[in-house]
């Protein structure tokens, strides 16, 4: 066992998969001999040279366009799109091309590729450089969308990606890079992402969250714990497919449902996963279904007072369960 930070846990996942694999390589804008811009490819030029790590121009259609050509003839691309903000410069190739060309084709194709997203907010990036744009993605049958939101997964979780058939989008939080830590095995392991975790157990209420709001979600729960408020935590882990009967088994247990996410309210996931609990958990209920999330407002802003007024914060998740528990 190692300990590690989410980031590294990245980069030793790549390095693995490309020894493994001859057919996986790397590509995106810094991504060589610079290692990336928060240095989640640091070494891999260096070990494999510039025909499996390079830099490519400042143009998200032309790096997706390649991981979709490059995964048709059977290589394993990983692509680097630096900003999830700039997803949209390549959205024609990534949802048009990449999610639907195994249907398109009649399963005669099956696009491994490997697009790798870094978002989310909190490190002072303002609007063009902390969105987080899930919801776009987990709009398109097609794809899978990995949220990973510990160093452990964060490896396992590539390493079946690059293992697997399935075009994924995987989505790196950059406030998780280097401010959580922990030990990973040393020997080969991956991790079934089509499962969502319990990180807490509890009786009062479940609280579904994922990337940077699962920690806050786990934070907020150790202190209602104090006011002898037990709340489950689940880490979603993967939102496209949604693991929903981990859900719908704890709801019907704890009768009570919170869901976080940093993006926007207005269609975000956490409407989807409320729906679900609608739909299969209604007899259950105690109380509403409620969701923690940013306002419907234009993206993050810069000031760090805004950005923190913006994001969900623990008390704001603490006091979506308060009011959930005392429902009468």
């Amino acid at each position: 066992m190692a300990a590690v930070t989410y980031i590294e846990a990245i980069t030793s996942a790549l390095a693995e998969e490309m020894r493994r694999n001859p057919e996986v390589f790397v590509f995106g804008e810094d991504v060589g001999p610079y290692g990336g811009v928060f240095k989640a490819t640091r070494g891999l030029y260096d070990e494999f040279g510039q025909d499996r790590c390079f830099d490519t121009p400042i143009s998200e259609n032309l790096i997706i366009g390649l991981a979709v050509g490059a995964s048709m003839v059977g290589m394993r691309p990983v692509a680097e799109i630096q900003f999830a903000d700039f997803l949209t410069c390549g959205w024609d190739q990534l949802v048009q091309q990449l999610a639907k060309l195994r249907y398109r084709s009649g399963g005669g194709l099956t696009c491994p590729a490997t697009v790798r997203v870094s978002c989310g907010a909190e490190i002072g990036g303002g609007l063009y450089h902390s969105q987080t744009n899930e919801a776009w993605l987990v709009h398109n049958p097609g794809l899978v969308v990995m949220a990973p939101a510990t160093a452990y997964d964060a490896k396992g979780m590539l390493k079946a990606a690059l293992r697997g058939d399935d075009p994924v989008v995987y989505l790196e939080h950059k406030k998780l890079y280097r401010s959580i830590k922990e030990e990973i095995p040393d020997s080969d392991y991956t991790v079934d992402w089509r499962k969502a975790v319990v990180r807490r157990r509890g009786r009062d209420v479940t609280i579904v969250a994922y990337q940077l709001m699962m920690h806050r979600a786990l934070e907020a729960a150790e202190e209602l714990a104090e006011e002898n408020i037990e709340a489950e935590v689940i880490d979603l882990r993967t939102l496209l497919p949604l693991d929903r009967e981990t859900v719908a088994q704890s709801v019907q247990k704890t009768g009570r449902l919170v869901v976080v996410h940093e993006s926007p309210r207005t269609g975000g996931v956490g409407a989807e996963i409320v729906a679900v609990v609608n739909e299969e958990c209604f007899e259950f209920l105690e109380a509403p279904p409620a969701r923690v999330t940013s306002p419907d407002v234009p993206p993050v802003p810069f000031a760090e007072t805004m950005e923190r007024f913006v994001i969900p914060q623990k008390e704001d998740i603490k006091k979506a369960v308060r009011r959930a528990v005392d429902w009468a």
